[in-house]
């Protein structure tokens, strides 16, 4: 289940943050946030590790029906977390703001639970994946996308011998009708029926001058 559908404001895209770990190498995690409502909603993304991750946008305000994605960037870090466990956890705050609202006129306590306002949050945790699994799963992948890429040129061959085929036959019928309709038979009959014309032209001409 995507996180925070069962939230009547936002959904967010995927449920849960992964990062290949990789020491001295950042790594980033794009989440997409879609507004569920006819109402402008403002969110902000919080973390329990501000110095690890750096969110852009961390706030923003969505338009009805609009999507926004958050690019969520892991810092190089120069040590491997015990057993590759992470215990980050992220925060989404989303509230309903006043049509043509804009980020920068957002109040200070606009997140603010202390407020009357109604601020719907979702919470997202956060997963390491070492290069080695990564790279397993990418050889997977690399297999169907190479049986795909197999039946895509056998498909592309068998269209193309289809067409040469096409293209014979198109020129054998293009033959038969010449032959049928042969320019050269087609003159040699216009000829004679102009030579007997003229010779029953000249017949008259003398038969009416006698």
């Amino acid at each position: 289940m995507p996180a925070g559908e069962d939230n009547q404001l936002i959904s967010v895209h995927p449920s849960d943050l992964k990062f290949i770990f990789e020491l001295e190498k950042q790594s980033f995690c794009d989440l997409k946030v879609v507004n569920n409502t006819e109402n402008h909603v403002a969110f902000k993304v919080k973390t329990t590790s501000p110095k690890k991750y750096f969110v852009r946008p961390n706030t923003s305000v969505l338009q009805p029906g609009d999507s926004c994605l958050i690019r969520v960037t892991l810092q190089a870090q120069r040590e491997y977390p015990p057993d590759m466990q992470c215990k980050d956890k992220f925060l989404l705050q989303s509230t309903i703001v006043p049509p043509n609202t804009d980020v920068d006129d957002l109040p200070a306590d606009t997140f603010n639970k202390e407020s009357s306002k109604d601020i719907r949050e979702c919470k997202l945790k956060v997963q390491y994946i070492s290069p080695s699994a990564q790279g397993n799963s990418g050889d997977e992948g690399s297999s169907d996308s190479n049986s795909t890429l197999q039946q895509l040129k056998e498909d592309r061959d068998a269209a193309v011998r289809q067409t040469l085929h096409l293209q014979q036959e198109l020129d054998l019928l293009k033959r038969r009708r010449q032959r049928r309709n042969d320019p050269g038979f087609s003159f040699k009959f216009a000829a004679i029926v102009g030579v007997i014309g003229i010779i029953v032209g000249l017949v008259l001409n003398l038969y009416l001058s006698k």
